[in-house]
């Protein structure tokens, strides 16, 4: 198995980046190690998250987002990682 990040989804991580990094100093480094271990968890938990829009949604532990993902036979694809504080009808015109 393997874990496949696509741009859009890359483009999501370097967005909460700058966000948080704005914030604070040091905290946009800390959002992606956050984030990529909670994308690292995927080797073990593919699959088991509750599907919305179609795809598998795994709840970031640290911050306030979202990893959308699919399972396809030995890929684990990340199509998308979202703000959840963003209205619900933005997210699901973003994931279709």
């Amino acid at each position: 198995m393997r874990i496949e990040l696509l741009d859009s989804a890359e483009k999501d991580l370097l967005d909460g980046f700058k966000f948080y990094e704005s914030l604070s100093k040091g905290l946009g480094d800390y959002f992606l190690d956050s984030l990529f271990s909670d994308i690292e968890s995927l080797y073990l938990y593919a699959g088991i998250h509750a599907s919305h829009f179609r795809y598998h949604r795994l709840l970031s532990k640290r911050f306030p987002f979202a990893i959308y993902y699919r399972v396809l036979k030995d890929i684990i694809r990340v199509y998308a990682i979202l703000d959840c504080r963003r209205n619900p009808a933005w997210i699901r015109d973003r994931l279709s």
